[in-house]
């Protein structure tokens, strides 16, 4: 006579977290600290003291954090600055560093 066995698995599922993106702005000797400020707050919807803020420090250590996003909206915010900063005629960059 055959028995049979059944064997239950329990598979725990660990929720998707997605990765984050700092976007960093690069100081230049063209780009004004009024524009960058202005960047900060349209793009980043920062307050103009924060704005000044993380200006004050792209402009003293050379690049300063503007936000954390998923990659998707890092990547966007990225590009509007970029753009914004052709369109003005300033050689503003902008990087992507993972957290």
């Amino acid at each position: 006579m055959a028995t049979k066995t059944q064997i239950k698995t329990e598979i725990k599922k660990e929720p998707f977290r997605p990765k984050f993106y700092k976007v960093i702005l690069l100081n230049d000797d063209v780009t004004t600290m009024d524009f960058v400020v202005a960047i900060l707050v349209k793009i980043f919807e920062k307050s103009v003291q924060d704005a000044v803020d993380i200006m004050f420090k792209v402009h003293k250590t050379g690049s300063g954090v503007a936000g954390i996003y998923i990659k998707e909206i890092a990547k966007t915010k990225q590009n509007a600055v970029i753009n914004a900063a052709k369109e003005a005629g300033f050689p503003l960059q902008c990087i992507l560093e993972e957290e």
